[in-house]
């Protein structure tokens, strides 16, 4: 990884063109692996995320006993060990800046004969975790946490497990995924009822690897004892990637971008529905399917936005796009006012706070609550911001840079390579003004 202290300078840059191919979706890429692993057979993926966090897991089922090849970048040949054929680790598990490795392999390790330790980063090891471990206890698993429910998670191997019926608390495509994992372990049936219907990644994934699972927005079942069957997948480009894209083109006078083959997951897209309530023009093309998802093109260009009121609703599909509608927001004529987005407080930070607060550093008027935030569009000032080595409030600070009156230091931006690496080059390449520090 780059320095943790590394910096980038942006500054007001030209309108954005061109085309852009944004890196393999991280969700997908994350499953892809996994369930590869688990396959009978071997198993090729193009279009894997050369990411840390997804990098993080290859290595994980590598010390888990499975045979990863790489024959050129972006390309994965998982060879497939089976339901059964995970061997036990010599070390502990880091599964880096990965909550979604971290949450999903609690699930699938905990129906494992042996015992396995997974660790994190500072910023994973202060992410909670009961949401995962609880709902497991209840099928059997016996997982120790820290005293307040962080990382590490010791997981002790051996446990029977019996399938559940969970309605999650709180809607998260994560504990989703690590409650149906350990569920083709289990005895009998596992069923998930979420409060919003969360992205489906998994249950989508799980079929193309054969398995039989019922799904539908909201709830899924399987039963246990299934086994998985070698797929090729492709990963199609990260919508959480081209976020960063849509929204600076929408900003940024005279800008327009095509972005090629953009995963639409519906459950995924909370942000496009968003952008268009404010004035986006932002239209799709080129529709396909690569691996059970829905890919298009997408093709934004500048138009003036104004403030809305986000529903609701669209929370759950955008969950991750929130540092760059603020942007969006800060742009807008007018007020934006989001609610009912508390699970921002515990991501890789807590982004509401973050976002708030670099946003009125450079002039913008933000009145946070407790579960979202009103921003007042304005005149967008130079001024340095924190991070708080979070990937996506550092990416979408480097858009507000280009905008602003004058420079805008972005700190700790070393993991972006988390999520995408190349971003500040891509960047540039398309208008971006964005001079890299150490």
């Amino acid at each position: 990884m780059s320095d943790p202290h590394s910096y980038w300078i942006a500054t007001p840059g030209t309108a954005l063109h061109g085309e852009l191919s944004v890196p393999g979706d991280k969700s997908i890429s994350h499953r892809a692996v996994m369930f590869a692993a688990l396959a009978d057979g071997s198993s090729r993926i193009d279009g894997f995320l050369e990411g840390e966090d997804t990098r993080a897991t290859a290595r994980i089922f590598e010390q888990l006993g499975v045979r990863i090849e790489i024959p050129s970048g972006s390309t994965r040949i998982v060879h497939g060990v089976g339901v059964d054929g995970l061997k036990a680790p010599q070390q502990a598990l880091d599964c880096g800046n990965a909550g979604t490795g971290m949450r999903l392999l609690a699930g699938l390790l905990a129906a494992q004969s042996f015992d396995s330790t997974l660790t994190g980063d500072a910023s994973l090891s202060k992410r909670p975790m009961r949401r995962v471990t609880g709902p497991l206890a209840q099928m059997g698993a016996r997982i120790d946490t820290g005293d307040d429910g962080t990382p590490p998670l010791h997981i002790h191997g051996g446990q029977a497990l019996t399938g559940i019926d969970y309605a999650l608390p709180v809607a998260s495509a994560q504990v989703k995924s690590a409650l149906l994992l350990a569920g083709l372990y289990a005895e009998g049936e596992t069923s998930v009822l979420e409060p919003h219907p969360t992205r489906d990644y998994t249950e989508r994934m799980l079929r193309a690897f054969g398995v039989a699972i019922d799904f539908s927005p909201g709830q899924a079942r399987l039963r246990g004892g299934q086994r998985l069957r070698a797929t090729d997948v492709v990963v199609p480009a990260d919508f959480s990637s081209a976020a960063f894209f849509l929204v600076a083109a929408s900003i940024i006078p005279g800008s327009q971008l095509l972005l090629r083959q953009v995963g639409l997951n519906p459950r995924r897209t909370g942000l496009l529905a968003a952008l268009k309530l404010m004035g986006a023009d932002i239209s799709t093309s080129n529709h396909a399917q690569q691996g059970g998802e829905e890919v298009a093109d997408l093709h934004v260009r500048y138009a003036p936005l104004h403030g809305a009121v986000i529903p609701e609703a669209l929370v759950p599909d955008m969950i991750d796009e929130f540092p760059a509608l603020f942007v969006a927001a800060a742009a807008a004529t007018g007020q934006t006012v989001i609610s009912g987005a508390a699970e921002l407080r515990v991501k890789e930070s807590d982004r509401l706070a973050a976002m708030a607060t670099g946003l009125r550093s450079l002039g913008i008027q933000v009145d946070e609550v407790a579960d979202g935030a009103t921003i007042h569009g304005g005149v967008i000032g130079p001024g340095s911001i924190q991070a708080h080595g979070d990937h996506r409030i550092a990416m979408a600070f480097a858009i507000a840079g280009q905008l602003a009156t004058g420079p805008v230091r972005v700190n700790d931006v070393a993991n972006v390579a988390t999520s995408f690496p190349g971003f500040d080059s891509l960047a540039r390449g398309c208008g971006f003004a964005l001079q890299a520090g150490q």
